[in-house]
């Protein structure tokens, strides 16, 4: 059997089109329900968390198998401390995220007829909406990490789409707990959106939060896990090509292309 490393630039045209969906989904549910739901905050942020969550599921099972399905800079970077990931990937994962969250923002504006770029005026950055990120992100970390010391990762996309829509409500932030959607997240002046001057605010939580995740769970938590468990973070995914004896392709876990 022979393999052969899967080219990073397959695996970053995956993370920009699954972040790209992540914030089309966010952005134009949340646009969807201030239309369809005017006046009703709790019915608006009970759809955009639905749908969140829904997508967010399938768009990690549409991706997954390229490149991990990470489509946020503090997964990428977590899965690099822990030695599943380069650092050299990780830094080219940041900016097609970044990029991606943008291009996705854009595109939810355009399909509800609204300018393509519309900055947004809502202002989040107090003390409890900083407390709510770090908690959020430093979860979320937690729930992928954990699933792929225990070798779960196959329950990893409901999981994570499951936290991400009940944190929509636990938390008062509503749960960005994601650098690059809370950048993309800026260009749309709607029920999403988010004002550039909070954003930086948010992003130093994020990172605040995943961090703590990170000593967490090396230190207390799960010290054990290894670099081949958590390079299966967010699902597992395609480390090479795989040729069997009798010459069919296959993906390195075994599934026939």
């Amino acid at each position: 059997m022979t393999s052969a490393p899967v080219p990073l630039p397959r695996r970053l045209v995956a993370e920009f089109l699954g972040s790209a969906f992540l914030a089309a989904i966010v952005i134009g549910s949340g646009i969807a329900a201030q239309q369809l739901s005017t006046g009703n905050t709790g019915l608006q942020l009970l759809e955009n968390a639905a749908a969140t969550a829904a997508g967010l599921y399938a768009i990690i099972l549409m991706f997954g198998p390229v490149s991990g399905a990470h489509f946020n800079p503090v997964v990428s970077f977590a899965d690099a401390a822990f030695g599943g990931l380069s650092w050299r990937d990780a830094a080219a994962y940041l900016p097609v995220q970044v990029a991606g969250c943008v291009t996705g923002a854009v595109a939810a504006n355009l399909m509800f007829a609204q300018a393509a770029v519309s900055i947004s005026v809502k202002h989040r950055a107090s003390g409890a909406h900083v407390l709510s990120e770090m908690i959020a992100t430093a979860g979320l970390v937690l729930v992928i990490f954990a699933l792929a010391r225990a070798g779960r990762t196959a329950s990893t996309p409901a999981a994570v789409g499951a936290y991400i829509g009940a944190a929509y409500w636990f938390t008062s932030s509503t749960s960005f707990a994601n650098p690059a959607i809370t950048v993309g997240r800026m260009f749309s002046d709607s029920f999403a959106g988010i004002a550039p001057s909070s954003a930086p605010v948010f992003i130093a939580a994020q990172i605040g939060g995943a961090a703590a995740a990170v000593l967490l769970i090396s230190k207390v938590l799960y010290p054990a896990l290894t670099p081949a468990q958590a390079g299966m973070a967010v699902v597992p995914h395609e480390t090479g090509e795989v040729t069997s004896a009798d010459g069919n392709p296959r993906l390195a876990g075994g599934i026939t292309q």
